[in-house]
């Protein structure tokens, strides 16, 4: 992906002063899946470009993978981001020109607070939401926005468009505004980030925003995407921008994330839906329980919390969201006795695995639709014909229920990584024939608020081995 920033204030080199790039070499710096090389395409009195070519290594970005919302099983391996303007980007940004993004010119600081025309190109930039979003987070801080949005396929236009675009943005400002607003906005663009996001990216926020950020009308879209739409750490960055009637109004937004983002409320179903699994697994009576497609381990803290369960195994094909989980669930740190409840392992649930025979029950959280519908045959022998759970509980969003979504467009999923998505009849009728086949019974529950029309957001299908049954009922 590239930047170019260029300027025709006069005399157009003091851009090089400004960002501390010799403008006769070519220069490089390290981040942390490949490089980012800086160079000058054009210099004169009149016009002078800076270039900002980031070189992503698709295998260090494996290895330097952060934690994704919903990993599926080649999401490291096959994705945009070697391609794409994201927070890789951000990132080159503040190694690359981390003295004009922090107001520093050691040989001209006297250029540091003069405003100058800049025209920036960016190449190519994600945008979730359009150009109605591109338009709403840089038309307020004075951009006039020059913006080209690339089709799915050239050769098939009845495809429509993808969310890539090529910008070109321009204004008159310092560079450090320049650069701060691109930090902060072009991951709010792509809406994720490569890394895990803590407190210490509310300060960065706090730091990059300053000046700018609290008059912003998009500021709230702004502050919850920067920080991964979580909320303890938004509504702690909204608490300093806001207005006291304004924060009040955020404090009582239960449901609603921003409304550019347009998108499922995943935070409060996805507690639902691990809440629900959890008191199914102890209604059962299960003692040695599975979390199959764990992630980062938020369904293993809930069972750790209750004693029934003597022993957790939890296995995801991410080896990234396995290391976030020992994080979160503090293994290092954790009692010895405690310790021994539980089990991490990486694997794939296509594959037949020893190690999860044994189990009374299993949980599957929203892991079905990350898989190609041809490829679930091997994930039900995997889980039903030979590990063989005593209990099986599996959830799955329900399809009806995407059109009480305000950017509801037929065929669109909630989640890119999603392969397919169910109505509750589909979901249904493939449950009913995976328990005649592996000798289970299925019963099937909404899992939220349940509309009368379409349903609930998520759906529930629970599986009891049928020897299970007839040995509790003797």
């Amino acid at each position: 992906m590239l930047l170019t920033i260029s300027t025709t204030h006069v005399p157009a080199d003091d851009l090089s002063y400004l960002l501390h790039k010799d403008p006769n070499k070519i220069q490089s710096v390290d981040i942390s899946a490949g490089k980012a090389h800086i160079f000058y395409p054009e210099v004169s009195d009149q016009k002078c470009t800076a270039a900002l070519l980031l070189d992503i290594d698709p295998v260090g970005l494996v290895r330097s993978a952060g934690p994704k919302g919903n990993d599926f099983a080649l999401e490291q391996y096959v994705n945009d981001r070697p391609y794409v303007s994201s927070s890789f980007m951000s990132a080159a940004i503040a190694k690359a020109y981390s003295s004009a993004l922090n107001g520093r010119c050691k040989d001209k600081p006297e250029l540091v607070d003069v405003a100058m025309p800049f025209t920036l190109k960016l190449s190519v930039l994600p945008v979730k939401g359009g150009e109605d979003v591109l338009r709403s987070l840089f038309e307020p801080l004075g951009y006039q926005i020059n913006a080209t949005q690339h089709p799915l396929d050239p050769a098939f236009p009845e495809w429509g468009y993808s969310r890539y675009f090529t910008v070109e943005l321009s204004n008159k400002l310092t560079i450090q505004q320049l650069l701060s607003h691109l930090y902060v906005l072009i991951p709010v663009c792509d809406n994720d980030k490569h890394y895990w996001v803590n407190q210490e990216e509310v300060e960065k926020l706090l730091v990059k925003g300053k000046d700018w950020l609290e008059t912003h009308p998009a500021k709230e879209m702004i502050v919850r995407r920067y920080l991964k739409n979580q909320r303890s750490l938004a509504n702690q960055a909204l608490g300093v921008l806001l207005s006291k009637d304004e924060a009040d109004v955020v404090e009582n937004e239960i449901t609603i994330e921003a409304a550019a983002d347009l998108e499922e409320p995943q935070l409060r179903i996805h507690e639902l839906r691990l809440h629900a699994a959890k008191d199914e697994l102890l209604l059962a009576g299960a003692k040695r329980v599975a979390d199959l497609g764990c992630g980062e381990g938020k369904l293993i803290k809930l069972l750790l919390a209750e004693k029934q369960f003597e022993f957790i195994l939890g296995m995801d094909v991410s080896y990234r969201s396995l290391e976030i989980a020992k994080e979160r669930l503090k293994l290092e740190r954790m009692p010895e006795r405690q310790l021994q409840r539980i089990q991490l392992i990486q694997g794939s649930l296509t594959y037949r695995d020893k190690r999860l025979e044994g189990f009374d029950g299993a949980a599957l959280v929203e892991v079905i639709e990350h898989l190609d519908e041809p490829r679930l045959a091997a994930l039900e022998r995997s889980v039903f014909e030979y590990a063989k759970p005593g209990i099986v509980v599996i959830t799955t969003p329900n399809a009806e229920y995407n059109v009480r979504f305000a950017d509801y467009q037929e065929g669109k999923m909630r989640h890119t990584d999603h392969r397919f998505e169910w109505t509750r009849k589909e979901f249904e009728s493939w449950g009913a024939d995976l328990a005649v086949k592996y000798s289970y019974n299925v019963i099937f529950k909404p899992v939220g608020e349940v509309d009368a029309e379409v349903g609930a957001l998520s759906q529930m299908a629970v599986f009891n081995r049928r020897d299970e049954i007839a040995e509790q009922l003797v």
